[in-house]
């Protein structure tokens, strides 16, 4: 099977798929005959939830790999170990990822096998989540995606769509072949799990110092119903905020409104359009670095006070005035940041614009990303950067939009170190 009409972009890598139980796990089946195609070996593991939906008999027909689902198997552990089964894989997969099992991993709980894999594991985990709507947004699912990708862990999905329970929204697994570009992105990076004692270990880089971050849209009201806003979901800038915890700052994450939950150790403020924001981070002022990681909105109108109603004049013209700009204000302030970092959104002449941007903002770094049809960046897992400062042009690869952050702050780091100045 592996190889026909195929080429081999997985070919002598292993993957350790651990079903959890829901619905979904039926499109699992799929996820592994997609990647035996690709030239993976797939071992699966299966929990006693996951075995309600589809029998291990199945699994075994595709993966022709036998499949665990016994901590204290006598066989198993003679023969593989769960030690070893979990430090011999390139990668590790959780598809369908519950809510259920998601909770357990994020508390480090370990009663049967697949939770004791993911603890004992060497490598980073790729989740795929899977459940109602409701369980997916509610705050407690949001501050354990929180605390597994604070500890190293990616995602893929869910995406949004119609439920099994009836219900519309985000929550749906993944489809097999996002799954599958997923893992091929993830195994062309390091997956081993940093050590505790890195960079960005607590305690760690920037100890001491004050981290200002800004994130999501703004947006600005046309009328109580309407409003203008730049398409942004956040996860960026959350994803700075979060790595710069890590690396031991006092965080401060100035939020535009997003679909998802506050940070762990950041102070959050939340905020709605442009000159919220600005007064939002004047008052969080002074600070040893600040990112401006939103995507604010260049324009508002003056809002009306009722709803705007279609008429037979068709529809209304809307005056435009330019909002305040964020960056250059803090840049050229007072009480200017040693550094200051800006974000450069294009659809086209990208390290132009950037450039550009850098020497009219008057701020230190630009990461500069094409949001260009079919790139996928806003609302997307992942972000391909091009770092802009006046010595030059550093083109980093596409990764996870938490690998992009924790590697972002790692160079601020070295940036204040030699003197805050690129």
């Amino acid at each position: 099977m592996a190889g026909v009409g195929h080429a081999q972009s997985l070919a002598a890598k292993r993957v350790l798929l651990i079903v959890g139980g829901g619905i979904a796990a039926y499109k699992s089946l799929d996820l592994v005959r997609r990647l035996r195609e690709r030239g993976a070996r797939v071992r699966v593991v299966m929990t006693a939830a996951a075995k309600e939906f589809v029998t291990p008999l199945a699994f075994v027909s595709v993966a022709n790999e036998k499949v665990y689902d016994d901590l204290f198997s006598a066989i198993d552990e003679q023969e593989v170990g769960h030690i070893q089964l979990s430090r011999d894989a390139d990668l590790i997969v959780v598809a369908p990822a519950t809510a259920h099992i998601m909770a357990r991993a994020a508390r480090g709980l370990c009663d049967d096998l697949a939770t004791t894999l993911l603890l004992a594991t060497d490598k980073r985990v790729l989740y795929a989540p899977a459940m109602n709507v409701r369980m997916w947004l509610h705050p407690a699912t949001q501050r354990n995606v929180s605390t597994l990708h604070g500890d190293g862990a990616w995602f893929v999905g869910p995406n949004v769509g119609d439920m099994a329970c009836g219900e519309y929204g985000p929550g749906r697994m993944s489809e097999p072949l996002e799954i599958v570009e997923a893992i091929e992105t993830a195994l062309k990076q390091d997956t081993r799990l940093p050590a505790p004692e890195g960079l960005l270990a607590r305690g760690g880089a920037l100890e001491g110092l004050h981290v200002v971050v800004t994130s999501g849209p703004t947006h600005e009201p046309i009328d109580p119903v309407r409003y203008i806003a730049n398409r942004s979901s956040g996860r960026q800038g959350h994803a700075i905020a979060v790595a710069a915890a890590r690396a031991g700052a006092r965080v401060t994450l100035v939020s535009g409104p997003v679909a998802l939950s506050d940070p762990p150790g950041c102070e959050v403020i939340h905020i709605k359009s442009a000159r919220d924001m600005l007064t939002a981070v004047e008052a969080t002022l002074p600070a040893d670095i600040f990112i401006a990681a939103a995507a604010v909105a260049d324009w508002r109108i003056e809002p009306a006070r009722d709803k705007i109603k279609k008429g037979e004049c068709g529809a209304p013209s809307l005056s435009l005035v330019e909002n305040p700009d964020i960056l250059a204000t803090v840049s050229q302030g007072l009480r200017r940041p040693r550094l200051v970092v800006g974000f450069a959104a294009e659809t086209s002449d990208l390290i132009r614009h950037a450039q550009e941007k850098l020497a009219r903002k008057g701020c230190d770094l630009i990461v500069a990303n094409d949001v260009s049809e079919g790139t996928d960046v806003f609302g997307g897992a992942t972000n391909e950067a091009h770092l802009v400062t006046r010595s030059g042009v550093e083109d980093w690869p596409r990764l996870r939009k938490e690998d992009l952050a924790e590697r972002l702050v790692a160079r601020l780091a070295q940036m204040i170190r030699a003197g805050a100045t690129p």
